[in-house]
């Protein structure tokens, strides 16, 4: 629903500029998805309109690939978008009887193992920029953070893709990636709140936690069952 008032108030969806119809149908898009997957009568439906609106704007970074493959930025954003395709797509399914538990259990962690895998690749690959957003406060330095937040991420992707300690992998990088935006997008976003792109990175940060926290959810019930 943030996602979708974000795009609404700045006309703008990742520093994409589109037609005005485009703007109103995608954020109306977000905000009833986000709204009907609250409910459990429609979350199905809710995820289902996520789901294809998300896979829209990640198969909008594709050109970018295909114009500079040796650029990662634009492998980095299709990434992050689809690691939002795979929390709508669990969700989804888990609402559907078409897939076996098992069946959905594997398709989620290679999903988003993929897509951890990209998280650690743009970090790496940007390092003194991912060092420049962790807070100056933080002991012992900045650096430290930047490359410490890149290994858990290669071994969460590493578990994820394994299937060891997955669980425990699930909910620590929704952990990470939570205080990711508490730490490093809500003081931007609280000190300069006309920021689209402190509003954007602040809302996709979560968002990507929240892909993370259901697949924690659906390994959670899976270990009960």
């Amino acid at each position: 629903m943030a996602f979708g008032l974000v795009t609404l108030a700045w006309h703008d969806y990742n520093d994409w500029h589109p037609p005005l119809f485009i703007v109103y149908a995608a954020a109306a898009a977000l905000i009833f998805g986000g709204a009907a997957i609250q409910f459990h009568r429609t979350a199905k439906t809710g995820a289902a309109v996520l789901g294809a609106v998300y896979l829209v704007f990640a198969l909008r970074c594709v050109p970018g690939i295909v114009h500079a493959p040796w650029t990662y930025i634009s492998w980095g954003n299709f990434f992050e978008q689809f690691s939002l395709v795979t929390g709508a797509a669990i969700a989804y399914a888990r609402l559907s009887s078409t897939w076996s538990r098992e069946t959905l259990n594997r398709i989620g962690r290679i999903l988003l193992g993929l897509c951890t895998i990209s998280f650690t690749l743009e970090q790496a690959f940007y390092l003194q920029a991912t060092a420049d957003l962790v807070p100056k406060w933080l002991p012992p330095s900045p650096t430290f953070w930047a490359v410490a937040t890149t290994v858990l991420f290669a071994l969460a992707a590493v578990a994820l893709l394994t299937n060891r300690m997955v669980l425990l992998a699930a909910r620590l990088l929704t952990l990470m990636l939570m205080l990711f935006g508490l730490l490093v997008w809500v003081p931007p976003l609280l000190s300069d709140p006309r920021s689209h792109s402190n509003w954007s990175e602040t809302v996709e940060t979560f968002a990507i936690a929240g892909s993370s926290w259901i697949l924690a959810d659906l390994l959670g019930e899976y270990q009960r069952k």
